[in-house]
């Protein structure tokens, strides 16, 4: 770890200069020397930085939809050249050109926050050997040696033994308390923001092999802290723990106000927006004309949420417009349903759905429409086999009678040989 952080020691001149600013404000309200100004200190660094990450957090929030969007798309050009690693890089490659986006995107904050991380740990392990770093002089690093925060020095580690704790005026087990229940509360902030992450905020409607993926890092990541965290120092430890809890905020700010399209955040948003809308009869703010109008724009290929939600304004009388804003409509507005078919209905009302007309069960016989008048020879029903001009009681049959009139009910009887083709099957329901 010391390797590393010296690798960023060029970063250790502003960020001790930042901490000593931070700390000549805090130290004029509770004490130079005391642990709430040198904490509190550590806090407001890691405020500052995260508030300077807040355009890489976005770019990052826009990253890992786009990947989510994509996951389909990759798992087809895995099958497809599974054999051609090579070919399958340049496909994968072409289709993050075409999409506009970039795996690396959804990891930019961790990796822009971390040279400040290296040198904090930098900074601080200077504080604990007694050495000057970056900015701080002497006075400071006096000042520092003696600030406890709940009793455990900002150099202490909870690996260090009885003597180095002894040095730095302090007890072993005050220092392997705080430390242990600052680990156990910095894992758990990372546990139940990647949890939050999984359960609220993923695309239910797309099985991926990213959600295996996000799932498996929920249990790696406070495993992976947990173990670096007992060889971090009582500041980094705080450090850490900021962010972790800064993350988690920021996180449940987004997916309360801007959730990823088809997870469980946007049916409780789109519920929440329904009523206010409704009620109001109009949006307002930025944020959701926003989310008004990409669901307008998306047409058929809204999810089931959305639909819901353009629903349930065309049935309270309003109708969502494509710049994100809403007006009042009287006249007829239409419901789309899950297959994207739109069915038309009044305003306010609740579509009724319409069912098929029934044949009667002389048009199933016949196969056509029943016959006007029994004794009209114009509107008897003629078969698909022969045509005859000829009133039916007039035709006569192979033997010289006449056929029966059609008011007794009977069909005249064809003789075999009279007719070629096939012969119209009798109906089961006459004998």
């Amino acid at each position: 770890m010391d390797t590393i952080a010296s690798l960023f020691s060029f970063i250790t001149w502003p960020v001790s200069w930042v901490i000593v600013q931070f700390h000549k404000v805090y130290g004029a309200i509770f004490g130079a020397d005391t642990g709430w100004a040198w904490g509190l200190s550590i806090v407001s660094l890691v405020i500052l930085i995260r508030i300077c990450l807040i355009p890489l957090f976005v770019k990052q929030i826009k990253a890992t939809r786009a990947m989510q969007t994509l996951q389909p798309e990759m798992k087809k050009i895995q099958e497809r050249y599974k054999n051609d690693k090579q070919r399958q890089s340049e496909e994968m490659m072409k289709l993050y050109k075409e999409a506009g986006t970039n795996p690396l995107s959804s990891c930019l904050p961790i990796l822009a926050q971390s040279p400040f991380f290296f040198a904090l740990y930098h900074v601080l392990n200077g504080i604990a050997s007694g050495n000057k770093i970056g900015y701080i002089n002497d006075a400071q690093l006096a000042s520092a040696r003696q600030a406890h925060i709940f009793g455990a020095p900002l150099a202490a580690k909870f690996l260090d033994g009885a003597d180095t704790v002894a040095k730095l005026g302090a007890s072993l087990t005050d220092v392997r308390v705080v430390t242990a229940l600052m680990i156990v509360l910095m894992s758990a902030s990372q546990f139940y923001t990647q949890r939050q992450l999984m359960t609220k905020n993923v695309d239910t409607t797309v099985k991926t092999p990213f959600m295996q993926q996000q799932k498996m890092l929920m249990y790696v990541f406070p495993i992976m802290f947990a173990f670096f965290g007992i060889r971090f120092p009582v500041g980094v430890l705080v450090y850490w723990l900021t962010t972790n809890v800064w993350t988690m905020g920021q996180q449940m700010y987004v997916i309360h106000n801007n959730p990823t399209p088809g997870s469980k955040a946007q049916a409780s948003y789109l519920e929440r927006l329904l009523k206010h809308v409704t009620h109001h009869g109009k949006t307002r703010g930025r944020g959701e004309k926003a989310i008004v109008k990409a669901i307008v724009a998306k047409g058929r290929d809204r999810n089931e949420f959305e639909r819901k939600f353009i629903n349930g304004l065309n049935k309270a009388g309003l109708v969502a417009q494509p710049d994100g804003t809403v007006v009042k409509s009287d006249s007829a507005v239409t419901v789309e349903s899950e297959d994207g078919t739109t069915t038309a209905t009044a305003a306010g009302a609740t579509p009724r759905r319409q069912q098929p007309k029934r044949q009667t069960k002389a048009k199933r016989q016949s196969g056509g429409p029943k016959a006007a008048g029994a004794g009209d020879p114009e509107s008897e029903p003629t078969t698909s086999l022969t045509k005859s001009t000829e009133p039916q009681d007039a035709r006569p049959t192979a033997n010289g009678k006449a056929a029966p009139k059609p008011g007794n009910g009977a069909r005249s009887k064809a003789q075999s040989g009279q007719r070629k083709g096939p012969q119209r099957p009798k109906s089961p329901s006459k004998k």
